[in-house]
């Protein structure tokens, strides 16, 4: 019994490690970096086009998380990619699959997600 709770807690410990963890690679930005610089880069929405039809920042491509690897090839090595989910965790994912099957650099993401953003966005 003991044993049970003990693979239990270390898979909590890791869970919550993992959604929190963030990898050198990847730059959280608040709002008003991310402004400064998404004009200059790739700025990818990871939502399910669902979410992206709901309203997005303006400019944005969507490449769903359940789609990115089929498309990780839309994705250019050479530019910064500004990445942005609903809440920050697909984003992290997508940055790993980024920076790992593609070799992407220059990643940064929105902290908070899309559902702390307050600028720009367009419904369609």
């Amino acid at each position: 019994m003991v044993y049970l709770w003990l693979i239990l807690l270390g898979f909590v410990v890791y869970t919550v490690f993992k959604r929190f963890y963030n990898p050198k690679y990847l730059k959280t930005l608040s709002q008003d970096d991310f402004i400064k610089g998404y004009r200059k880069a790739q700025l990818i929405d990871v939502r399910e086009p669902r979410e992206y039809d709901g309203g997005h920042i303006l400019g944005a491509r969507n490449i769903p998380m359940s789609q990115i690897r089929q498309r990780i090839n839309e994705v250019r090595t050479d530019q910064p990619v500004y990445l942005y989910c609903q809440s920050g965790a697909r984003s992290r994912q997508a940055a790993q699959l980024l920076k790992k099957k593609r070799g992407v650099e220059d990643i940064s993401h929105l902290q908070g997600g899309f559902k702390k953003w307050s600028g720009k966005i367009r419904k369609k």
